[in-house]
């Protein structure tokens, strides 16, 4: 049989055994677009099935890029910079160029000042031991900022291959296929969904004669929220619309629950207003700091939701971070799900996220 690949994946295809990656009845092989068992339940079904590659696999994969040439594509998540930004890249792909790609901006909140955003990727991206040459804030499901992005790809490139490299759920194929119906008409190439790892292997989308986008495995980065949560939170703490900013004026002494996911307790400072960025859908509840954690024994997976029974099976402890912030507006980031802008002056808040999941301070952009 001639050796055919998952279209929506890229895994090989194989007739024989349904409980491996790849399998597909004979009869399907007669489509014009031959998609895996997997990639076909999840494109008709939304039902995502598990997959037997290793974390070590996914690497191994992106390291073969080593012994190539071309331009990398860096997709990072604009909500989970921190989960989605894979430090030290180029001990994996060699010396490439590589382009960074902020996805999502079309979640982010109107008030966001895209220089500074820009600027603080570009700094992250450097302490992440990635030497970018161009930073771009994109949306690849909207489509916008890709037209200023394929430029710089087309400028940058020199007809050598493109490859789009990310960690799972960050939204490379998404922008792969944002990308070929806006230059050849073709709709959902590769297979989608908001669940982490649904490309297996290295798929190859021809540019010209010599070269093609190369859609390659996502690497797993256990930083990542999404790793520690069932695929129904996943949807509600992942946004869908532009955020919409929820104020809450807190004295000294309150709470902030996301969900059950994190927790902001303000310990020290005057009456003031902390603004809230987190998908719409995701609840916050405040109360006294004094009644936090009886509220969290008694009431996670409940008032408390998410995380819901599935998550709370495999959710880390919570982990508690402090920080002073003064004289300046600054944003307390919690990875994977967005950030709380307090104005400073003097405060001392207390973050709680699950462990290996870490809160970050950074100047505030909005």
């Amino acid at each position: 049989m001639e050796k055919k690949t998952c279209q929506g994946c890229g895994v090989s295809i194989q007739t024989t055994d349904p409980d491996q990656d790849g399998y597909t009845p004979e009869s399907a092989l007669e489509r014009d677009t031959v998609l895996c068992q997997r990639c076909f339940r999840l494109k008709h079904y939304n039902d995502i099935q598990n997959v037997s590659l290793s974390d070590d696999d996914f690497l191994g994969m992106i390291h073969e890029m080593k012994k190539q040439e071309g331009l990398v594509v860096h997709l990072i998540d604009i909500f989970d910079v921190q989960g989605t930004i894979i430090k030290n890249l180029p001990q994996m792909i060699g010396d490439k160029p590589i382009i960074l790609a902020g996805n999502k901006m079309d979640l982010l909140p109107k008030s966001t000042n895209r220089r500074k955003l820009t600027q603080w990727l570009r700094s992250e991206a450097k302490k992440a031991g990635v030497p970018v040459k161009d930073v771009f804030l994109i949306s690849s499901v909207k489509g916008h900022g890709l037209a200023d992005l394929t430029e710089a790809i087309e400028n940058r490139r020199n007809r050598k291959d493109v490859y789009i490299v990310g960690t799972t759920n960050v939204g490379k194929s998404t922008f792969i296929n944002k990308l070929i119906e806006k230059t050849t008409g073709t709709d959902n190439a590769i297979t989608t969904s908001y669940f982490p790892g649904t490309t297996l292997g290295f798929i190859e989308i021809p540019l010209d004669e010599t070269s093609s986008f190369i859609d390659t495995p996502g690497v797993v980065n256990k930083e990542q929220m999404a790793h520690y949560v069932s695929g129904n939170d996943l949807k509600v703490i992942t946004p869908k619309k532009e955020v919409k900013p929820r104020v809450y004026q807190l004295n000294s002494q309150q709470t902030l629950f996301i969900g059950g996911l994190a927790r902001l307790d303000f310990l020290q400072g005057e009456r003031q207003s902390f603004v809230c960025y987190f998908s719409n859908e995701l609840a916050i509840h405040r109360t006294k700091l004094q009644k936090a954690d009886d509220i969290y024994q008694k009431h996670l997976g409940e008032l408390l939701s998410p995380p819901d029974h599935e998550t709370l099976a495999s959710l880390p402890d919570m982990h508690e971070q402090s920080f002073r912030l003064d004289n300046e507006k600054n944003d307390i980031v919690f990875p994977g799900l967005g950030w709380i802008t307090v104005p400073g002056d003097n405060v001392m808040v207390s973050a709680h996220s699950p462990e290996g999941v870490r809160v970050s301070v950074r100047k505030s952009f909005t």
